[in-house]
């Protein structure tokens, strides 16, 4: 029998789950910096913005009882890559320390508001 299970932290209705499991497979909604009253967080820091999006993403696994030691799978969306990619990147080595999921860094135009130049989306196992 399949067992699914979600979670949204209710602060705002897009017609999607922030997590998504199915049996031991987590999906995970693209996090962005925001703090937990929704407000917008390090607008014009890409170092602020990326630890406020990781703690977000920490959020969701802990709703599923996972940590940053589940992520199979992490899809990294910057805006002007090239000039952040390598905070970027320093700065999610340290969060996943000795743990090395798949992945990518894609660079994108832009996300959905305009300050935001990171957006995370994950797949991680459970249980």
């Amino acid at each position: 029998m399949t067992i699914i299970r979600t979670y949204n932290h209710n602060l705002w209705d897009h017609g999607i789950s922030q997590g998504y499991l199915v049996d031991s497979t987590l999906y995970i909604s693209g996090q962005f910096s925001h703090n937990a009253e929704g407000e917008f967080v390090g607008a014009g820091d890409i170092r602020a913005q990326m630890t406020q999006t990781l703690e977000n993403l920490d959020t969701v696994l802990q709703e599923f009882g996972a940590t940053k030691h589940n992520l199979a799978y992490v899809e990294l969306y910057l805006t002007n890559a090239q000039e952040h990619g390598e905070t970027a990147i320093e700065l999610f080595k340290t969060y996943v320390g000795e743990h090395r999921p798949a992945g990518s860094m894609i660079g994108v135009t832009y996300l959905a508001f305009s300050e935001q130049w990171v957006e995370v989306r994950a797949v991680a196992h459970v249980g």
